[in-house]
């Protein structure tokens, strides 16, 4: 309830700060003042509003502990708040609002919060789908007016129609869930159409009782009459009732012809010529609305026609475009199996040194007859997999987004994802571009190759083809969730950059534009940082108007469950984009070269040995499955798919998803995937370079964003965390021996840690500078203490009985409850 009422105060506090005539820190009238005073003119404006394509990227991540009826309720909480608290009402209207509003806070009491099972993917899928029809088919429209509001008054100019679009894994995330098949990819495509088309369907029948412009009072011009006379061609025999139910009103008509087509498009009425493709629907839409102005009737235009027009656009008839994601493991053992199959003598394994010269070969021949292979059941599905993506493709080429591969770790094993995708599409007609193949570095030792291996695919000439007919262009995935599992805070915010950098150089070389897309996850850990901030200390020039970003599990429902929270977050998020592309080209940061570079080098490879050294400690593994709820986490049934990638026990943090980890190390206070590591290497610097390094520090403190940004999020996390708590869990651990060393150096650093960071800032205590947050986290302490407790108890007696499958539905209930709570607590789970 108080998260709620906390998104409510900050849109009020968003709308005072507006009317008071002060621009919103990081939105758009904020960024367009900086932009004149940076001395941008209208003609360089446009020219970064014309680069901008921005895609935030939903995923089914499991970090979403609650269920869709409680999400549900929170949205009418959140409405009833607003209707109640944003009008003057009457006495007795304001009883009935606050009547309304004691209801839902009491259905949200007595409604069970957790999960009972496991949810389906198509269960996933419809989850998603949620946040589009309760906010953001409504919202976008608006976002564009927000921009264009603040353009026209700053420049003069109007908003791009086209910069935002959104882009889903949710149903096509294949990696390491077994439940994601290629049917079921073809379920979500069907339901993300059919969500689109059910919301222009709504539209349309909202907007025709409002076209009551009678011809005998305004006379529509003679191209509008043209357009209502094809529309009404294609009714079919449904013309004449058309044309007798709106006599004198074509623009009624003119709708209605529309929704007949639309209804069409959606259930196959084959009386009526359905939309073939949505920009034949969105061109239709706009005829209605240049009409309409061209006969008095602007304002009707833009207030009524205009939303719809813009999310035929943004969402055309797809709501997003699915991309897919498998694993390089799979996809090179079913491109293997299929050349064994082809021909056993000319099969080497992948890794081997022939595997790379049979991908060359295969990319130049022709596609095998499939059906004749006796392949198995893995690697049908995954050929399957591509015969339901061309075929998407050919109906709507937005529906699909990209092949993500992840676990990328070498050339060829993009090069086999082309040959399968080459393989099952055939020629390509009609102009439809090649699919695009993202490769996703994830581990630290990835991160470094991914220069070299980059250079090596865009080397390959039928490589280079394909991504010449798609534009010249090429996006690449950064893994922020594994990279900081692999090496901790710094060291993977230090990889992620230099890789950017490296990537940029690459792609210049090959006349190739690299893009990202960040798989940034809710907590600091894994890249939650402040929009606007995360977006800012990425390397000059590697955003250059182009940004995909994950939105995952709890985050997604944190930022669009309402349309106000909704609003200001994609302000941000464009507004930051449109600030990092307006920076000089040339322009170099400290952080790039020179001292600041060299130092940045030195703290994470000195952060990273003192990572390896901890995780690499004798018991080590065993101290995290006893002294965090990690086995148990499990039971809160979050997500479709497995903690692990490819199943089995823990037997080294490699083993195990980074969601857990992360998810893991938050319950039991540690927090040390957001700080550890970075106090050693503080203070080494400092002790090497004596006074000036510490003079130096405190300089990148004030002067590189990237250095800046990961102290000020590992100093949130070191307030979060406490060692206190922390070491309650530790208890747990049945070799006191090894939780005494273990437990031992996690608090000699984050002493030390604490130390450091105190000294760079000159502040007495952790996180003065962010009031509000140390507020915050000091008022839950109290709640917090007690819930950890009755955790640690619960864990207890929940072992000592044998297990979650021994224990008392009462005490599983219990620690459901308490990990649920505390996550919601801090916010985040993973």
């Amino acid at each position: 309830m108080s998260a709620i009422a906390q998104e409510f105060e900050a849109s009020q506090l968003r709308r005072l700060s507006e009317r008071g005539g002060a621009p919103v820190a990081g939105g758009f009238s904020a960024v367009l003042q900086r932009a004149r005073s940076m001395q941008v003119s209208p003609g360089q404006m446009a020219a970064a509003l014309s680069r901008l394509r921005i895609c935030p990227t939903m995923t089914a991540h499991p970090t979403e502990t609650k269920r869709v009826t409680v999400l549900e309720i929170h949205r009418r909480i959140y409405r009833r708040l607003t209707e109640l608290l944003t009008r003057t009402w009457a006495p007795q209207e304001e009883a009935s609002y606050r009547d309304a509003l004691l209801a839902e806070v009491e259905l949200l009491w007595l409604t069970g919060e957790l999960r009972l099972a496991k949810p389906t993917v198509q269960q996933e899928i419809d989850w998603g789908i949620h946040f589009f029809h309760e906010v953001l088919f409504d919202a976008l429209p608006t976002l564009v007016d927000g921009l264009g509001y603040a353009l026209e008054h700053q420049y003069g100019l109007e908003p791009p129609e086209h910069f935002l679009q959104f882009s889903s894994w949710i149903g096509g995330d294949r990696d390491g869930n077994p439940f994601v098949t290629a049917e079921v990819t073809r379920y979500a495509l069907q339901r993300y159409r059919e969500a689109a088309l059910s919301k222009a369907r709504a539209s349309l029948l909202a907007l025709i009782p409002s076209l009551s412009v009678a011809m005998s009072v305004a006379e529509p011009s003679t191209r509008f009459m043209a357009a209502l006379e094809d529309a009404l061609d294609h009714c079919g025999s449904a013309r004449a009732a058309i044309e007798q139910r709106n006599p004198g009103e074509p623009f009624r008509q003119f709708a209605a012809a529309l929704l007949l087509r639309l209804e069409a498009t959606l259930s196959g009425d084959p009386g009526v010529v359905p939309f073939g493709r949505s920009e034949e629907f969105r061109l239709a839409v706009m005829a209605l609305r240049h009409g309409l102005s061209e006969c008095g009737a602007a304002a009707v235009s833009r207030r009524r026609v205009l939303p719809l027009e813009r999310r035929a656009r943004i969402f055309g008839f797809h709501t997003v475009s699915l991309d897919i994601r498998q694993n390089a493991t799979v996809v090179n053992r079913s491109l293997a199996e299929i050349l064994r199959l082809l021909d056993p003598a000319d099969c080497p394994m992948p890794g081997t040194l022939g595997w790379s010269a049979r991908l060359a070969r295969a990319l130049k021949e022709d596609p095998p007859d499939f059906a004749s292979l006796q392949t198995s059941e893995e690697t049908r599905d995954l050929i399957t997999l591509f015969e339901v993506l061309i075929d998407a493709r050919r109906r709507d080429p937005a529906a699909i987004g990209a092949f993500v591969l992840s676990m990328t770790t070498s050339a060829e094993d993009i090069l086999a994802v082309h040959v399968l995708a080459r393989w099952a599409t055939g020629p390509f007609h009609g102009g439809q571009k090649a699919l695009s193949v993202v490769p996703l570095f994830e581990t630290i030792a990835d991160l470094r190759a991914a220069p070299g291996i980059m250079t090596a695919v865009l080397g390959n000439r039928a490589v280079r083809r394909m991504i010449h007919e798609a534009g010249d262009s090429q996006e690449v995935m950064l893994g922020y969730s594994d990279s900081n599992k692999d090496g901790g805070f710094l060291a993977s915010n230090w990889e992620l950059f230099k890789a950017q950098m490296a990537l940029r150089k690459v792609g210049a070389r090959h006349r190739i534009d690299v893009s990202f897309f960040h798989g940034r996850g809710g907590s600091v850990s894994r890249g939650g940082a402040p929009t606007g901030r995360a977006i800012g200390a990425q390397p000059p020039g590697t955003v250059n108007g182009r940004l995909r970003v994950t939105e995952q599990g709890e985050i997604v429902s944190a930022r669009f469950a309402n349309r106000g929270t909704a609003l200001a977050h994609l302000e941000h998020l464009v507004a930051s984009v449109l600030l990092h592309t307006l920076e000089p080209p040339g322009a170099q940061r400290p952080d790039e070269a020179g001292e600041f570079f060299e130092a940045l080098e030195a703290l994470s490879g000195l952060s990273h040995t003192k990572y390896l050294d901890l995780i690499r400690t004798p018991g080590f593994i065993s101290y995290f499955d006893q002294a965090s709820p990690i086995s148990e986490l499990g039971l809160l049934k979050m997500g479709s798919r497995p903690a692990r990638r490819f199943g089995g026990a823990t037997r080294d943090i490699s083993d195990l998803r980074a969601i857990p980890w992360v998810f893991a190390w938050s319950q039991n206070r540690h927090m040390l995937t957001g700080w550890y590591g970075i106090g050693t290497a503080l203070s080494n610097l400092a002790r090497v370079r004596g006074d000036s390094g510490m003079a130096l520090l405190r300089r990148m403190f004030e002067g590189s964003r990237l250095f800046r940004l990961v102290i000020d999020e590992a100093e949130k996390l070191l307030l979060q965390s406490d060692l206190g708590i922390a070491s309650l869990y530790a208890d747990l651990v049945t070799d006191k021996q090894s939780a005494a060393a273990v437990f031992g150096a996690i608090s000699a650093e984050h002493d030390l840690t604490r130390e450091m960071i105190l000294r760079i800032t000159g502040e007495g205590n952790l996180c003065q500078r962010f009031p509000e947050f140390h507020a915050r986290v000091h008022e839950m302490r109290p709640q917090m203490e007690g819930l950890h407790r009755l955790q640690v108890d619960t864990l207890r007696k929940v072992r000592a009985s044998g297990g979650p499958e021994a224990a008392t539905q009462d005490d599983i209930s219990t620690l459901m409850m308490t990990i649920h709570v505390i996550s919601g607590a801090l916010g985040w789970t993973g």
